[in-house]
């Protein structure tokens, strides 16, 4: 910019750069004024800068912009994902508030300087997970670029011309085998099915072993009925945790209100201790139980339901079913053997929903796990640990 005319680079004049570095042109002043200003710019304007500054030759100050960046990155290695923690504090409908087309640009970013580091191929997974309308993304705009994003990852790393032959095993035993190319790398047949009999009793280890040119990207689905007794939890993708406490009324609660003169009157109110519930431990007939379910996402879904079995012996305390906005946003449905949360939006990260029971009628009961399914996504399931619980007379 000539001098003077700015007090301090803006985001948009990154995006800008990008473009003229894209048609050759060279401004040493744009460049070195953006660079100065490079800590108060958007993760975004810091991405499409990092390319501008790679298309001139710029290593230096580029590989400074990629440090900037990655100080925002999220790596999970339980599902191989990375992701840029922007938080956007509310400004999501600026352009550089956009979180898809940030982690695009980030992504073409790493696909020129170094494509086949574990952030980038967990960036493309996290991209692929987080479709909001199954084939793409929130808008054509930023559709456009995560496919323009991905396109230059597979570029870079050769998996457009892969020559490899892949094999299945199953206990060391070849259970399906194919040939991938060039010519068949979006249509070959990559499934294996194995259900029934073909699966004997007790552990079992899967193989897949590759020769040749090329990636392997697998992903394994076991759905199976179990007799265990004290069912553990499992779950990937989501998670479902789930505590008890017994609620007990403080006798000294009280507040101030207002009477009917405007004075102020302490008057005693209902409040409770929440008193965690150990597995097996009794309770006596007529205490409140709070239930509170934690779950856990990788990625934003939608529509998925939560349905927690009550041990027998137990009543909701509530019974009308409806909407509910304590911690994250359901309905809340109560059936004769469970309650049942209809989540319509689960964003990343980890939230709470919650309900009270009265222990009942004395024994000893299983409160089987609380389940997480995808009403749309059936292969999207998790489960939380059983409970033993009493209760007494």
């Amino acid at each position: 910019p000539p001098k003077n005319s700015k007090p301090k680079a803006e985001n948009i004049d990154a995006f800008v750069r990008m473009v003229l570095a894209d048609a050759g042109v060279a401004n040493d002043r744009m460049t070195d004024f953006l660079y100065r200003d490079r800590k108060d710019l958007a993760v975004y304007a810091k991405a499409v800068f990092g390319l501008a500054l790679d298309t001139e030759k710029k290593t230096e100050k580029r590989d400074m912009l990629l440090q900037n960046i990655e100080q925002f990155l999220v790596q999970d290695d339980e599902n191989q994902t990375a992701r840029l923690d922007l938080g956007n504090g509310g400004y999501w409908w600026w352009w550089y508030g956009s979180e898809i087309e940030a982690h695009a640009f980030y992504l073409k970013l790493l696909a020129r300087v170094k494509p086949t580091s574990p952030e980038a191929s967990g960036l493309v997974k996290f991209l692929l997970n987080n479709r909001k309308n199954s084939t793409w993304w929130t808008s054509t705009r930023d559709t456009a670029y995560c496919i323009e994003a991905m396109a230059d990852y597979i570029k870079a790393t050769g998996e457009n011309t892969p020559d490899m032959s892949v094999d299945i095993l199953l206990d060391g035993q070849v259970k399906k085998s194919v040939k991938i190319t060039a010519d068949n790398l979006f249509s070959f047949d990559g499934t294996l099915e194995m259900e029934g009999a073909a699966i004997k009793a007790g552990g079992h280890e899967i193989t897949i072993r590759r020769s040749g040119k090329g990636p392997v990207y697998a992903n394994v689905y076991s759905t199976n009925f179990t007799l265990e007794d004290r069912i553990t939890r499992a779950g990937l993708e989501v998670k479902v945790d789930r505590a008890y406490f017994r609620l007990v009324q403080r006798e000294d609660a009280s507040a101030l209100v207002s009477g009917a003169r405007g004075q102020a009157i302490d008057q005693k109110t209902l409040k409770y201790d929440r008193v965690p519930i150990k597995d097996g431990e009794v309770l006596k007939s007529g205490e409140i139980v709070e239930v509170e379910l934690t779950l856990e996402s990788k990625n934003d879904y939608e529509y998925l339901i939560f349905e927690d079995l009550k041990p027998a012996g137990f009543e909701a305390e509530d019974v009308r079913s409806g909407y509910t906005w304590e911690g994250l946003g359901a309905y809340r449905e109560f059936r004769d053997n469970r309650v049942c949360f209809f989540v319509r939006a689960l964003p990343l990260g980890k939230h709470n929903l919650s309900y009270r029971l009265r222990a009942e009628i004395p024994g000893k009961f299983s409160a089987l796990p609380a389940r997480a399914t995808g009403m749309y996504a059936p292969e999207l399931r998790a489960n939380s640990d059983e409970l033993k619980i009493g209760v007494k007379d």
